[in-house]
């Protein structure tokens, strides 16, 4: 039979069973993205569900039950999982712009996919104030990494798929994990891989929605702006959460670098000392929000939508406190949801000001402010913010929200935390000679 055909169609069948191997490792790739991140989402809950039961017997626990939880995942993280410790975003980024294979796999594999998973847990179990959606992100790519692995020709665009449909799986927002995969993954459109990603996608919402059903992550909000007083709120949330999240990141993007005093060492002398106390500052966030900053923060802002009132003034302060702390220890945990937790907190206050405007509305102001303020990816904000809420009416207000707090946010750390951050894992040595350097 073989001999029947021509070598223009043995080329022909060669190169078509080549693109539906390549088809079919990226929907494999996304089903087992879309699983994975439910699978996470379900066991996040559980490991807040414990700690709040550890509350109940005594507030107090978290002071010994946080710190030690941090010096525990700093521990496990640099002796079984390297590249684990954070977010998980940058390594994903600095994956796709390196070319040796050995090195992709020190940021994104199954060894430390599964790491990242049971050390998220962790951190939620001990009252960290950490998310899970950014892990899988890490978590999706290195699914996707490893799954390329099987084909005998190198995939690209597997890493980018892998995260994009992280991201899909985690909200339940597949045009944002379309939108974050341009914006802030790859900060270009891939023409050559863009249908398989999308693909990817597809199929981990698929999987998520037959797993989960349909829902909006924040619930339904109808909340909009009425009155041409209400739109004061947009300018006053896009700067306050512009200040507030270029803020963050400049904490966390300095920590991480190492800061040019004598005390900026500490992170990297005595890492597992330094969680420790990062851990105590976050129990004692805790016990001055009376136990409402521990964990996602999912929800507080949940109810606080839903009913339409306004979280307790200091939340804000405190989840933002809580979150750095967190975020600088270097325990594997994302900081997507204590992010919209946090704006939502700014948006909070800021309705005190307008007291006849709706709050809910001025919640998803604050909260697509200072997410954009922090990841500097107005796009991808209020993208992610709309498709939570299921609240169309307020694109124009989200948009305008994003892109004051985008600029407002350069002012004070130019860069993206997640692109700055991932330098880090590009030139390592590098960045350990500048920093002795600055010393």
């Amino acid at each position: 039979m073989r001999q029947l055909l021509s070598p223009r169609r043995r080329r022909s069948i060669r190169v078509t069973s080549a693109r539906w191997r390549q088809r079919g490792i990226f929907l494999l790739g996304g089903i087992a993205v879309g699983a994975a991140a439910v699978v996470l989402a379900f066991l996040a809950d559980w490991a807040q569900i414990a700690f709040s039961a550890a509350l109940a017997q005594s507030r107090y626990i978290s002071l010994l039950i946080t710190p030690l939880g941090f010096a525990v995942s700093v521990w496990l993280t640099q002796r079984y999982f390297p590249n684990s410790q954070g977010s998980g975003i940058p390594q994903a980024i600095a994956a796709r712009q390196l070319n040796d294979q050995a090195a992709r796999g020190r940021l994104v594999s199954i060894r430390i996919a599964i790491g990242k998973v049971l050390l998220t847990l962790l951190g939620l179990l001990c009252g960290g104030s950490i998310g899970r959606e950014g892990p899988t992100v890490q978590v999706g790519a290195s699914i996707m990494f490893a799954i390329g692995r099987l084909s005998p020709r190198r995939q690209p665009g597997l890493i980018l798929a892998g995260a994009s449909a992280g991201v899909a799986a985690a909200f339940n927002t597949p045009l944002a994990g379309i939108v974050f995969g341009i914006e802030e993954m790859s900060r270009s459109f891939e023409t050559r891989t863009s249908a398989l990603i999308i693909a990817a996608v597809i199929a981990a919402g698929l999987t998520s929605l037959a797993l989960v059903g349909n829902y909006d992550y924040f619930g339904h909000s109808e909340s909009t702006l009425h009155s041409g007083s209400d739109w004061l709120a947009v300018p006053l949330c896009g700067i306050a959460g512009g200040l507030a999240g270029g803020l963050f990141s400049r904490i966390v993007i300095e920590t991480a670098r190492g800061w040019p005093i004598r005390l900026g060492r500490l992170p990297k002398i005595y890492p597992i000392a330094f969680a420790a106390a990062c851990g105590l500052g976050a129990a004692v966030c805790g016990l001055l929000s009376g136990d409402t900053v521990y964990g996602t923060g999912y929800s507080q802002v949940k109810t606080a939508l839903e009913a339409g009132h306004a979280l307790p003034w200091d939340f804000g302060l405190l989840k933002l406190a809580a979150t750095t702390l967190s975020a600088i220890s270097g325990i594997p945990g994302g900081i997507f949801a204590p992010s919209l937790a946090v704006g939502a907190g700014i948006g909070s206050n800021v309705a005190q000001l307008l007291p006849t405007a709706p709050i809910g509305a001025i919640l998803l102001l604050g909260m697509v402010s200072y997410f954009a303020g922090v990841v500097r990816a107005p796009i991808t904000a209020f993208v992610i913010v709309t498709e939570m809420t299921d609240n169309h009416a307020m694109v124009v207000p989200l948009m305008a929200a994003a892109m004051i707090a985008h600029a407002t946010s350069g002012l004070i750390c130019p860069e993206g935390i997640y692109h700055a951050l991932a330098r880090g894992f590009l030139r390592p040595k590098e960045d350990a000679k500048s920093t002795a350097a600055r010393s």
